[in-house]
C-alpha cells in the first residue's frame, strides 16, 4: 500500500493523478533505506520502557557511519559478501563505533528496519548490490485508499479470469497453450508471465519445452524474501500520535515496529511489520496466536491497550500464489541475472517486479516491467504479421499520460 517515489518520474503517477488518489507522505528524499522518516516515532525496550530520543538520534548517526564504512570494504574485496559480514569488519576496524547495552539494541533496530526494506536478513543481502537500486525522488507515500482503484482502472475492459491457477505452459514461436489446474486449456499467440518469483522458484508451473538452463539459473540465483503485516483494528486510539512505534532488542530478529495508520486514514489501526526469517517464523503460528504475540508486545508499551476488534495476518511466504514477498539481490549474484530473467523465449515473455533491475520489490517496478514486456510482445506479434493494420493493440496508458492533475499529497 506504499508508493516508493512520489514524483512524476514514477510510472504510476499518471494513473494516480487521473484517478484523483490521495497520498500520505511518510518520508522525504533523503530516506534511501526507510519508507518512514524518524521525525515522528517512539521506541521502547523489551520491558516497555521508552528509549530516550537522544540515544536514537546518536545511534542513527553511528549506523549511517557504519554503512558508509562498508563501502570501503566493498572496494577492497573483489568477491561479494553479506552486508552483515561487512558491518562486522567495520566494527572490528573501528571499535569506537561499537554500541553497548541499550544503544546496541537501538543499533539492532536500525538493522531490523534495513532488513525490512529488503524483506531479508542482513546476512543474506549482497554488499555489492544493496545500495545500487535507483530510488525515485519525492520520498515515500502511503496510498490512502490502497492500490485497489489502480488495479480496477487497469483491469477495465480487459477479460480478466480470476481463480485460474496455471499449471502448465506449452510455448513455441507461433502459438502457445496455457493449462489451468482444472484441465482447461487456453490457446494464444503469445503470453507474458508475471507470476511471483517464488512461484517460479518452486517449479509450480510446468514449461514445455523445459526452460533452458540459463533461465532456470537466473530464477534460482535471485533471492526472494518475506515481509508480513499484522493489521489490528481497535475501537479507539490508545497510542501516541506518532508515525511509528518500535521495539528495540539485543538482536535484529527480536526487534519490530508498528505503523500508525490512524495518522493517515483516521481509522484506529496499527500494523505490525515483520521481515526475513522472523516473517517466515510468524507464519508457523495461527492467526490468533500471531495476533496474541503482537498484542503482548503492544501491552508492554501500552498497558492500557484494548483488545483488537478485528485483525488480519498476511502469509506471503507460504501463500501458494506468492511463496514470498518480493525479490532481493543475494550474495554473489551474477551481474547478468536480470537480463536473463527478462529475456523472452520465443512467444513467451517475462514481467513482474523481479525482472526490474532498477526498481525491484516495488509496485511501480512491476508495472514498468509489465509495460516493457507488453511492448516486446507487441513487437514480436507485429513482426509476425508484418503489418500494423492487421493487429489491433490498445495502449492503455496513453490517456493517463495526457492528464495534468497534480498528485495530491498530505502530511498530518
Amino acid at each position: 500500500f506504499r508508493l516508493h517515489g512520489v514524483c512524476d518520474e514514477n510510472p504510476l503517477a499518471p494513473l494516480i493523478r487521473s484517478l484523483g488518489l490521495t497520498l500520505y507522505r511518510t518520508s522525504g528524499d533523503n530516506s534511501v533505506l526507510y519508507d518512514h522518516d524518524l521525525e515522528s516515532y517512539a521506541l521502547f525496550d523489551m520491558d516497555g520502557h521508552q528509549v530516550p530520543q537522544q540515544i536514537v538520534i546518536e545511534v542513527g548517526d553511528t549506523f549511517k557511519r557504519i554503512l558508509n564504512e562498508t563501502e570501503k570494504i566493498r572496494d577492497e574485496h573483489d568477491d561479494d559478501m553479506s552486508v552483515l559480514q561487512a558491518i562486522s569488519i567495520v566494527l572490528d576496524r573501528h571499535p569506537e563505533l561499537r554500541q553497548e547495552g541499550l544503544a546496541n539494541e537501538v543499533l539492532q533496530w536500525y538493522v531490523c528496519r534495513m532488513e525490512a526494506w529488503f524483506a531479508a536478513d542482513a546476512d543474506m543481502i549482497s554488499l555489492k548490490c544493496w545500495d545500487q537500486e535507483h530510488v525515485l525522488s519525492g520520498g515515500h507515500g502511503l496510498m490512502v485508499k490502497g492500490y485497489d482503484p489502480i488495479i480496477k482502472a487497469l483491469a477495465k475492459d480487459i477479460d480478466t479470469r480470476i481463480n485460474h491457477r496455471v499449471s502448465k505452459i506449452s510455448y513455441g514461436y507461433n502459438k502457445l497453450m496455457v493449462t489451468v489446474e482444472d484441465g482447461r486449456n487456453f490457446v494464444a499467440d503469445a503470453a507474458i508471465v508475471t507470476v511471483p518469483i517464488g512461484v517460479l522458484k518452486a517449479n509450480l508451473i510446468q514449461f514445455e519445452p523445459k526452460l533452458p538452463d540459463w533461465k532456470v539459473a537466473a530464477v534460482s540465483d535471485l533471492g526472494v524474501g518475506s515481509e508480513n503485516k499484522i493489521a489490528l483494528l481497535f475501537d479507539s486510539v490508545f497510542w501516541p500520535n506518532v508515525e511509528l512505534m518500535g521495539i528495540v532488542a539485543p538482536t535484529s530478529y527480536a526487534c519490530g515496529y508498528f505503523l500508525n495508520l490512524h495518522k493517515a486514514t483516521g481509522h484506529p489501526v496499527l500494523v505490525y511489520m515483520a521481515a526475513g526469517r522472523f516473517a517466515f517464523d510468524l507464519e508457523k503460528l495461527s492467526d490468533e496466536s500471531a495476533a496474541d504475540f503482537v498484542m503482548l508486545q503492544l501491552r508492554k508499551m501500552f498497558p492500557n491497550a484494548t483488545e483488537p476488534v478485528q485483525y488480519l495476518v498476511s502469509r506471503w511466504g507460504t501463500d501458494p500464489n506468492s511463496l514470498g514477498c518480493y525479490s532481493y539481490d543475494v550474495v554473489g549474484m551474477p551481474g547478468d541475472l536480470y537480463e536473463r530473467l527478462r529475456a523472452p523465449l520465443g512467444n513467451l515473455f517475462f514481467g513482474g517486479e523481479a525482472v526490474s533491475m532498477d526498481h525491484q520489490g516495488s509496485v511501480h517496478g512491476a508495472y514498468s516491467a509489465g509495460i516493457m514486456a507488453a511492448e516486446n510482445c507487441k513487437r514480436h506479434l507485429l513482426k509476425r504479421v508484418g503489418n500494423l493494420g492487421k493487429l489491433h493493440v490498445d495502449s492503455f496508458s496513453h490517456g493517463f499520460l495526457e492528464t495534468t492533475f497534480p498528485i495530491q499529497i498530505s502530511r498530518m
